[in-house]
């Protein structure tokens, strides 16, 4: 039977891109499909204050590559590109502790202790993951703060996604032999989450997806998937299936094209397949999809925070992203993060932090708490207000734990919004603040002169924010636990595979990346190279 490819891989992130490669490694004809734009250092924006090129909202007319998507639980930075997250996320590459492999839907499905580390030294050779050389000035602070509250052995470089060696010096491919793009090395500027201008940046596209497309893959840009059904009315998709596009922006914007294949590779990012399958499975055209989609939506138990320094001498945001961090208890991990200078926007977010119980009562408690420091310290509380300057005076705190908690999320209409279904979360609320995250730094912004800064929807909306949406398609031993097997493979299809966010079975308790594509690995190594 006449297909136009074997493959079609929705998403270019870290699981889109490994599929991508190690597909057409092993023969097929494969095309990633992506909704967001192809970026080069010509078209990045200069800083967040680009709104146009730097925010993702295409209904407003922002074709950027960041997006903040607002629920009622939880508010979810991630990415859209050519590249998926990597464009914008904080290199930051870490293995999970080996504890989590024992905990959630996947336990026991796998000797995984046992077979994950090989695929997860590959995935940091793929990725040139080393540990992280240039510390900046929010380094250094944040090791002054580890040592002031009596965690200063728990602190460590990052193992980042850079290249490092003199900066600014451009070198031949220093990671596959010359099958690779040239790099320059890193010179510490902090921009890398608005996209690395300076080619030190090792994201997908300059990695997998490049030696993907330099193999034969093809990429169809600013388009999104549509539909997905089976050929030839085969219900689990034996024949192959049928994929509808819908080109999203550009001059071609509102066009539909069909094209078919063997078998098809969700990697959309945990929202971006969840939302995807929920439509498949509702208008009938892919109906086994199991009843777990939707279920143990994780956030990593995750709190953004930080400490602000009006008037800083050092200037903070030099390093890279994602530079250092520090344990402050077992189950406790703190990352100290940067955007470069004048990319500001985000102080737009933050306001001075307070203690109190979640709800109505904290809201009068912060209130009473910026008084204070507008009476006692006004100069310095008004400042640390504003968010000029927020970037150069601003040390942010990812906090993250391994402590499970979960969201349900489905797909409905919204009161404010009843004229379209849009993925919603359900269930318990999750924690708003960590406490000890809180606490120490507090601790820290007295021991270091600064003021301690927490998010408006924590404090005015009782709603945390994550980078790290996990889970909704996870992996299980059966439908009922999951909606993908051991090896990727959606119950019920043939030739289908989740290889994203939504497949993770446990909370991480660290940056997800590098496991997305640890597994995307795992999973593509039990694909038979094609006949």
């Amino acid at each position: 039977m006449h297909r136009d490819y074997d493959f079609v891989i929705i998403g270019s992130g870290f699981g889109g891109s490994v599929s991508a490669l190690r597909l057409v490694e092993k023969g097929y004809r494969v095309v990633v499909v992506e909704q967001g734009r192809r970026w080069s250092a010509d078209n990045l924006p200069k800083t967040t204050w680009s709104l146009s090129r730097w925010l993702w909202r295409p209904a407003l007319g922002l074709n950027g590559f960041f997006s903040m998507q607002f629920f009622r639980h939880v508010v979810v930075l991630h990415g859209n590109a050519v590249g998926g997250g990597s464009i914008t996320y904080g290199n930051t590459l870490l293995v999970p502790p080996a504890t989590v492999w024992s905990q959630g839907s996947w336990a026991g499905l796998n000797d995984w202790q046992a077979v994950m580390p090989g695929h997860f030294e590959t995935a940091k050779r793929m990725l040139g993951v080393t540990t992280n050389q240039l510390l900046g000035p929010a380094d250094l602070r944040l090791r002054e703060m580890a040592a002031a509250v009596g965690v200063e052995k728990s602190f460590y470089p990052t193992e980042v996604g850079v290249f490092f060696g003199k900066p600014g010096v451009t070198y031949p491919d220093p990671y596959f032999g010359g099958a690779g793009p040239a790099r320059t090395a890193c010179d510490g500027c902090g921009g890398c989450m608005v996209g690395c201008g300076k080619n030190a940046k090792n994201t997908l596209d300059k990695n997998y997806l490049y030696l993907a497309e330099q193999q034969g893959a093809a990429l169809f840009a600013e388009t999104r998937v549509a539909d997905v059904r089976p050929l030839n009315d085969k219900a689990d998709g034996a024949d192959g299936y049928r994929v509808e596009l819908l080109v999203v922006s550009g001059p071609e914007r509102g066009q539909r094209r069909r094209i078919s294949c063997r078998g098809v590779v969700f990697a959309a990012s945990s929202l971006g397949t969840q939302d995807l399958l929920f439509r498949l499975r509702d208008k009938g055209s892919l109906p086994n999809i199991s009843d777990a989609l939707g279920k143990y939506v994780r956030t990593n138990a995750e709190s953004l925070i930080g400490v602000r320094f009006p008037g800083s001498g050092p200037d903070l945001s030099r390093g890279v992203a994602i530079g250092s961090g520090i344990h402050i208890d077992t189950h406790t991990h703190i990352e100290t993060v940067r955007y470069p200078e004048g990319s500001d926007a985000m102080g737009m977010l933050t306001t001075v932090m307070t203690l109190g119980r979640p709800g109505w009562t904290r809201i009068v408690t912060w209130a009473a708490t910026l008084l204070k420091l507008l009476v006692t310290r006004p100069v310095t509380t008004l400042r640390a207000l504003s968010p000029r300057g927020w970037a150069r005076e601003s040390m942010i705190f990812l906090c993250m734990q391994t402590l499970d908690g979960h969201l349900t999320m489905k797909l409905k209409r919204r009161w404010f919004w009843p004229f379209s279904k849009q993925l919603t979360t359900h269930g318990a609320r999750i924690p708003t603040f960590i406490p000890s995250a809180n606490d120490f730094t507090i601790k820290a912004a007295r021991a270091t002169g600064g003021v301690p800064l927490t998010s408006m929807t924590e404090i005015l909306l009782n709603i945390p924010m994550t980078a790290h949406c996990m889970g909704g398609a996870g992996i299980g031993r059966t439908p009922a636990e999951g909606v993908c097997d051991g090896r990727n493979r959606v119950f019920g299809y043939r030739n289908m595979y989740i290889c994203d966010g939504s497949m993770l079975g446990a909370n991480l308790g660290v940056n997800p990346s590098l496991t997305i594509t640890a597994l995307t690995e795992h999973a593509m190594s039990h694909v038979p190279p094609r006949a």
